[in-house]
């Protein structure tokens, strides 16, 4: 599967702004301008980030137009249409090739817990009813299920199946999975804490919650690791290990919303049920931390 887009570099996994319940579109476009602006590689609409679960496929198409009017064809917009319904997902995957996506995010399928082999069933069933671009998306952290290395070997036969966006943040994991993938299966990491030591070991980018807040940071730092300026990337990072942490007090997009909220790019943090805004504990702490990384 060919496209205009490497899929590689930095993308972030846009969050929802919301008011009063509703999509904000003016701090969505706020928030995609800035991001445009400090040198972002793509978008990721309605994955983990956006609140996926709380939205409504009316709201995600809108979503989805705005970013595309906003970025035209300067970056990719991938399209998160995993759910853990077989058929849920092919039909959503038919309607984000509709809509012009360049991509599809598939997720393995949580709750369900199914077996290996059904997850490449699976997948390989997703991809035969698409001629998108899928990117495959492990994170058993939210899943319980994920996939082993040959499992993922195996479904990324699939001539369509081009990348990964490997979450579960186990570097010894990745290692063993990235010497076994085709050198042009693309190798995304979805962990900001251990970034640089993905692509240390051959990543490719991220897609990134961490991107939203602090883009420029994040491009330099890919920047860097492939300018073979490892120890210049380390020490930057360092700087900023505090304010990623900080990102995951509370599950995600909670303390990034809060974050997007202080530095004037969000109208409000609200979240959609039954997630709840940043409990007030850890205001002043995130605070500070913007105000010493100077973002705020």
């Amino acid at each position: 599967m060919t496209s205009q887009f490497s899929f590689k570099g930095v993308i972030s996994a846009l969050p929802t702004p919301f008011s009063k319940n509703k999509v904000d579109f003016i701090s969505l476009t706020k928030l995609v301008e800035f991001q445009l602006k400090q040198g972002i590689n793509g978008f990721v609409v309605n994955g983990t980030t956006a609140e996926s679960p709380t939205l409504t496929w009316e709201e995600v198409e809108k979503i989805y137009l705005c970013v595309r009017e906003i970025s035209g064809q300067r970056v990719p917009i991938i399209l998160g249409t995993g759910s853990n319904s077989t058929a849920q997902t092919v039909e959503t995957t038919k309607k984000a090739e509709g809509l012009g996506a360049d991509a599809a995010l598939v997720v393995v399928p949580y709750y369900n817990k199914p077996p290996q082999r059904g997850l490449i069933s699976h997948f390989t069933e997703v991809a035969k009813n698409t001629n998108l671009p899928v990117i495959l998306y492990n994170v058993p952290g939210r899943t319980i299920t994920g996939m082993t290395v040959e499992t993922i070997l195996e479904i990324s036969k699939e001539k369509n199946v081009i990348a990964i966006k490997e979450a579960s943040g186990d570097i010894p994991f990745d290692e063993k999975l990235k010497a076994k993938l085709a050198a042009d299966f693309i190798f995304l990491s979805g962990d900001d804490p251990t970034f640089i030591d993905f692509l240390r070991l051959g990543g490719n980018g991220i897609i990134s919650v961490m991107s939203n807040a602090i883009t420029s940071a994040s491009a330099r730092w890919a920047a860097l690791v492939s300018q073979n300026k490892t120890e210049e990337a380390d020490l930057d990072f360092a700087r900023y290990k505090k304010l990623i942490s900080l990102m995951y007090v509370e599950a995600n997009p909670i303390p990034l919303k809060w974050m997007l909220f202080k530095m004037g790019i969000f109208s409000a943090p609200d979240m959609r049920l039954p997630l709840i805004e940043l409990d007030r504990k850890y205001f002043e702490e995130i605070a500070t931390e913007l105000k010493n990384l100077e973002i705020i």
